[in-house]
């Protein structure tokens, strides 16, 4: 869980495995938010729904995308890398 000062936010790592994908990436997935002072709100489908259910998921470079593999065993995305950074979350190197 990544947090800024004025929203705690969930997001998930997940990998993509479309058939077709010459470059198999591992995205991040904006879950959702919990404000300051108020429950959690989600944005969409979480992943493991999304591994559960076979719905799709959208990660913050725009891949929608039915998650179902073992995120640790790919890069991180470089898009969803730099738009996480441009809002200011630390990820790990």
């Amino acid at each position: 869980m990544a947090a800024n000062a004025e929203h705690d936010l969930l997001i998930e790592s997940v990998a993509t495995t479309e058939d077709g994908d010459h470059e198999r990436f591992t995205h991040i997935v904006l879950e959702g938010f919990t404000p300051k002072d108020g429950d959690f709100v989600a944005l969409g489908n979480s992943v493991v729904e999304g591994m559960i259910n076979a719905t799709p998921v959208t990660a913050l470079c725009g891949k929608v995308w039915v998650p179902g593999r073992d995120p640790q065993k790919y890069p991180l995305c470089p898009t969803c890398r730099e738009v996480a950074v441009s809002l200011g979350w630390s990820l790990p190197g």
